[in-house]
């Protein structure tokens, strides 16, 4: 699971939970936890420690120990010992598949105060967390935060309710640091510089609820952060949400720049893991206040788009390639990868548009009448000699491609200077229902290139 996030009823002390803006790399890959825990006396509390996603943390023991003079005194553990005192009171399960494990005690006493430590492997060598457990007689125990826990370039999803009396009021996410809770986004419209094209807050159901989404997270995103309505420190509600970071090297990752020529094309490849077939998937361009949706996998082009942009899914390498081509000064920005459903999956890449030369050249518009012949062709470089070439009708759901040539010349003596560099799609006879978008292309290990858009005008003979 990419994301977790649970609710504890527990609080997290400010002091330790708040980390420095830049979390040192040694330090990403711990045992994870909440740092304070508070139960009712007589009551139960559970506790959940996560851990890095490896074969041997999944199946190593875990156990829950409780600090004294004499060491880490093991509680319980996953090898199914429970120490005399916790015995029919306690409990340890692992979650594999979640990377998490969970410590249940109950019928708590005063003598359960104390501080713990959830960990893998032997006590005090391997891998750990340390916990502070308070068990006071109530009436009432401190409202929870939120514990998430994050693999590096993933989304933090998150989500914060007020009430449906806070409707109209600001909505904000801050990052706890020594000189304050400085703002990363608002919904009035400001978002902090580093968060730019990453951090998105939107309302959500039921009324007074929103939600706040930041891709591309590193290893600085960790920290204590504050979900609030008007503004820190003066007034609204507020929350608590306890962010950690950590690294899976397996997982491919996104560029998260992307540079494009203008007039050329650009290509986003954006991989996904255990997503449903039939999930809506939809690619758009953020704003302060929203994302504009461009194109998704069930029909949808905006109209600004139309003949720009393609969604190509390949559900082999869980992976889905979106191609924005005849590129101009105004696509430059911030492009996200959503989907409906598994917020976890959304993803965000930067596209910079610089000047330069097409490696795709043609005529860009071709106008025919109807029976007559007519031929669409398409030049490329040396640099694309070895690469397939393609040419496919577009459309808003496809690009499905169409029979073509290509003038290479067969021989032990023909170089790429000599050679015919040219793709022709011909229409022998064209009809009107040949009018449209066509683009031609190149490919190299199933992987795609550059492209061109030729719109092709079929008129009515005299």
């Amino acid at each position: 699971m990419t994301l977790l996030a649970f609710f504890f009823l527990l609080t997290f002390l400010p002091v330790e939970s708040a980390r420095s803006r830049y979390l040192p790399k040694a330090a990403s890959n711990p045992v994870f936890g909440p740092d304070q825990v508070y139960g009712l006396l007589s009551g139960s509390v559970t506790v959940k420690c996560f851990y890095p996603p490896t074969s041997v943390n999944r199946h190593d023991r875990k156990y829950w120990c409780k600090q004294s003079s004499m060491g880490c005194m093991t509680v319980v553990s996953s090898n199914g010992y429970t120490a005399p005192d916790y015995k029919g009171r306690v409990s340890i399960t692992n979650y594999p598949q979640e990377e998490n494990f969970e410590i249940n005690i109950t019928r708590l006493t005063m003598a359960d105060t104390g501080t713990y430590q959830c960990g893998i492997g032997i006590n005090g060598r391997g891998l750990s967390h340390r916990v502070n457990l308070e068990v006071t007689k109530g009436p009432h125990v401190p409202e929870g935060a939120e514990l998430f826990y994050v693999k590096l370039h993933s989304t933090l999803t998150m989500s914060c309710s007020f009430g449906e009396s806070t409707v109209s009021m600001r909505k904000y996410l801050c990052k706890m640091e020594k000189s304050g809770c400085r703002n990363i986004i608002d919904s009035h419209g400001t978002v902090d510089e580093e968060y730019t094209g990453r951090a998105m807050l939107s309302n959500e159901e039921p009324p007074g609820t929103f939600g706040i989404m930041i891709t591309q997270i590193d290893w600085e995103d960790t920290g204590l952060y504050v979900c609030g309505v008007g503004f820190y420190g003066q007034n609204g509600e507020t929350k608590e949400l306890d962010v950690h970071v950590y690294e899976e090297t397996k997982a491919p990752q996104v560029k998260p720049t992307i540079i494009g020529e203008k007039g050329s094309s650009a290509a986003f490849t954006y991989h996904y893991e255990g997503l449903e077939m039939t999930l809506t998937k939809y690619w758009c361009k953020w704003r302060q206040y929203g994302c504009a949706r461009i194109i998704d996998n069930i029909g949808f082009v905006s109209g600004l788009y139309e003949g720009r942009v393609a969604m190509f899914d390949n559900p082999e390498n869980k992976s889905v390639t979106i191609i924005l081509n005849q590129l101009k000064d105004s696509d430059k920005g911030y492009y996200w990868f959503m989907t409906d459903e598994v917020k976890e999956q959304q993803t965000s890449t930067e596209l910079k548009i610089i000047d330069g030369e097409p490696g795709l050249q043609g005529k860009r518009k071709v106008e025919a009448q109807v029976g007559s012949r007519v031929n669409l062709t398409c030049f490329y470089p040396c640099k694309y000699y070895s690469y397939q070439k393609y040419w496919c009708k577009w459309s808003s759901t496809t690009c499905a491609l169409m029979p073509s040539s290509d003038q290479r010349q067969p021989g032990p003596d023909v170089t790429c200077d000599t050679d015919n560099k040219v793709v022709i799609l011909s229409f022998d006879p064209v009809k009107k229902t040949d009018e449209g978008w066509y683009w031609c292309g190149v490919k190299r290990n199933g992987l795609y290139g550059e492209t061109m858009a030729v719109y092709l005008q079929v008129t009515e003979g005299e």
